[in-house]
């Protein structure tokens, strides 16, 4: 077991999300579905550390490394930063690109369309060293080629023993990479 949920309520102010409850475990793809405003983002952040807890609990595997892709890119406009010092930087390795995109790696990162940005990101966050890897809607702004490519991608790195928690709208690509899914309902 990698992470443990239970009975986990989280927020900021006030609860935004919970009771929820699941477990984790190496090789697994959990996907987090449910509508806006049920707390789908405020879970990846409570598991990876940055949300408050109102009750239950979160255990984590001792010396368990998190990645977190959140929906928020960072403001790169003006940065001289390219893909390869991205992918750098998380420690991630550029083999398995989709080649559209492994071209571009020298290109600084503010020349590249939102799909191509969407995607080096994820990559870097999934590429990165850890044990779990945690994705906050990663289908946004990618086409199908994008979204076919990912859905490999995510079994590849399940299958090398990680484990995934897939926070999506998009219901046909977690039931396609998914083994379970956890359903919030409404706030």
């Amino acid at each position: 077991m990698f992470i443990e949920a239970r009975d986990l309520v989280a927020g900021y102010a006030a609860p935004v999300c919970g009771p929820a409850s699941f477990l984790l475990g190496p090789g697994e793809i959990l996907g987090i579905a449910g509508p806006n405003g049920c707390g789908k983002s405020t879970l990846l952040g409570a598991i990876a550390g940055g949300v408050r807890i109102f009750s239950g609990e979160i255990r984590r595997s001792p010396q368990l490394q998190v990645t977190l892709q959140t929906q928020q890119q960072p403001d790169i406009a003006g940065v001289p930063l390219s893909g390869r010092e991205l992918l750098a930087l998380t420690g991630a390795s550029a083999d398995g690109l989709p080649p559209w995109l492994a071209g571009r790696l020298d290109e600084r990162l503010d020349q590249l369309s939102g799909g191509q940005r969407q995607y080096l990101h994820l990559w870097a966050c999934l590429q990165a060293p850890g044990d779990a890897v945690l994705l906050d809607e990663p289908t946004n702004n990618l086409d199908p080629a994008g979204v076919r490519h990912l859905a490999e991608a995510l079994r590849t790195r399940a299958a090398a023993g990680a484990g995934l928690i897939v926070v999506s709208h998009d219901d046909d690509f977690v039931a396609a990479v998914c083994d379970r899914t956890l359903r919030l309902g409404a706030a």
